[in-house]
């Protein structure tokens, strides 16, 4: 389990279960009315495929942290109103059902929560070097949606 951040962030790349309310209750402050909470969860099919039964994660360790404070840093470029932000991503085999990574940002007004959030997991899929296995009946296969990591300001979306 590798932690980073500061008072106002929260990182992580762990084995274990994602503590999603804990991260949830860190994220409220008292000059918040606004907190997002994403959480993305092992589902049964992807590229095709309906017989998923579980993923496994990948990480390179070393590189996730300095990546997940990019993020951060790019989401308060784009939006300085976020307030906290938590980046946590899980490794090792994930059955159906289960975290396998939670962005939280609250901030003042649902706006920019909404939008700080969605920008940091689609910056995460982007720029995170971390891979995913797809495991089935009948086989596994990793790098399924593989692509070249990016930095974080390269990502287009919300501004």
């Amino acid at each position: 389990m590798v932690k980073a951040g500061n008072g106002d962030e929260w990182f992580e790349l762990t084995p274990h279960e994602l503590p999603i309310s804990d991260i949830y209750q860190w994220a409220v402050q008292p000059d918040c009315g606004a907190v997002v909470l994403f959480s993305g969860t092992v589902r049964d099919h992807a590229d095709g495929r309906t017989d998923v039964t579980s993923l496994e994660y990948e990480a390179y360790d070393t590189a996730v942290l300095p990546v997940f404070t990019e993020i951060a840093a790019e989401t308060r470029r784009r939006f300085p109103d976020a307030r906290r932000i938590a980046i946590l991503h899980r490794t090792g085999l994930l059955e159906l059902g289960e975290s396998s990574v939670v962005v939280a940002v609250s901030s003042a007004h649902r706006p920019v929560a909404f939008d700080a959030a969605r920008f940091a997991i689609d910056a995460l899929k982007e720029s995170a070097p971390i891979w995913k296995k797809e495991n089935w009946a009948g086989g596994s296969h990793w790098g399924t949606g593989a692509h070249d990591v990016v930095s974080p300001s390269s990502i287009g979306g919300t501004q």
